[in-house]
């Protein structure tokens, strides 16, 4: 239960680094490629919205896609979703990266 609530505060606190305005000189780097599923799954809905955005237009960017299909975007959430609740485990960006390979 401890590792789960240190799970879930690693996770808060990432994405509240990347969505908090910079009040600083200070840079901080965020390494998203150590978020597993587990962590995905367990942050709240405002979080994992935030999170499967950003995570969106990364893939899109590094494809050289320039469009956003919404009924596409939506789909692949729901299936990243169903693929980490049985890979809880697994690096999410490990995941995506396999579903992306060309």
């Amino acid at each position: 239960m401890n590792k789960l609530r240190m799970s879930l505060s690693l996770g808060s606190l990432i994405l509240a680094g990347i969505a908090a305005p910079a009040t600083s000189q200070a840079q901080i780097a965020v390494n998203m490629s150590l978020l597993t599923c587990g962590q995905f799954l367990a942050m709240s809905p405002d979080s994992s919205r935030i999170y499967a955005a950003w995570m969106s237009g990364w893939f899109n960017q590094k494809t050289g896609t320039t469009y956003v299909n919404i009924e596409a975007y939506a789909r692949n959430v729901e299936n990243v979703k169903a693929w980490c609740a049985t890979n809880p485990g697994e690096l999410l960006m490990t995941g995506l990266q396999r579903a992306t390979a060309k």
